[in-house]
């Protein structure tokens, strides 16, 4: 007979984590944190959805070219962080781990910060998803959770169907953002993120980045680069 150290009992006392399990945050992290080749689980309204393999295609490439555009905006914006792939604690039913989080630092005014254990504790401002095999989550229960705790702003970019969802939170409810006549949306909640919808669509990631650096250096992100530096100040 091999005995069992007491490590190795607590290990196997640990449930392991199962698409459609119905936990509590805490329980979650736990069994999450017994599970260290785990990728990527989330939870969302209390349920477990564990991610299947990425294709190239449908998402690795789009969400490169997602973090290259707010990439570039971040560092052209300082007070604004960037996370890919980040957990976020959101709620007690909720702990996503979205593909691209931007958010203003906690010292520059934000609405979120970051915890002892170095994970998202509150909302970020803008979240962001590409949604190849997981539109109905996104667009179901993950959007009424970003809504309910107060994500600013969020998009969904769903390549497969040629679509990008940019949602903004007003009066409580999520209001979907259309572009204008040159196929641009501008952010309300970060001045000078701009992006032309049509050419991300097109994968025209230069024309992508030359609107971007159009927003750049209008005067409204100018007046948002100094309203951050002022609020870092006083901080």
């Amino acid at each position: 007979m091999v005995a069992i150290s007491p490590v190795e009992k607590k290990k196997v006392s640990i449930p392991p984590l199962e698409n459609g399990d119905s936990l509590t945050r805490p329980e979650f992290e736990r069994r999450y944190a017994a599970m260290p080749h785990l990728k990527k689980a989330e939870l969302i309204e209390g349920i477990v959805y564990m991610a299947s393999p990425l294709r190239f295609e449908p998402h690795a490439e789009p969400h490169s070219d997602l973090i290259g555009w707010l990439w570039t905006y971040k560092i052209a914006t300082p007070g604004v962080r960037l996370g890919d792939n980040p957990t976020v604690r959101l709620d007690l039913d909720n702990e996503p781990q979205p593909d691209v989080v931007l958010l203003i630092d906690r010292q520059s005014g934000g609405q979120s910060g970051l915890s002892s254990d170095g994970y998202i504790e509150g909302t970020p401002e803008l979240v962001a998803e590409i949604a190849a095999s997981t539109a109905s989550i996104d667009l179901r229960d993950k959007k009424r959770a970003y809504r309910r705790n107060g994500v600013r702003e969020y998009l969904v970019w769903q390549p497969l169907e040629g679509r990008f969802d940019w949602f903004v939170l007003e009066n409580g409810d999520y209001v979907s953002q259309n572009p204008d006549a040159s196929g641009v949306i501008r952010s309300s909640i970060f001045p000078g993120l701009w992006l032309s919808v049509t050419a991300l669509l097109a994968g025209d990631m230069a024309e992508v980045l030359a609107t971007l650096q159009a927003g750049l250096v209008s005067t409204e992100h100018a007046a948002f680069k100094e309203q951050l530096t002022e609020a870092r100040a006083k901080y």
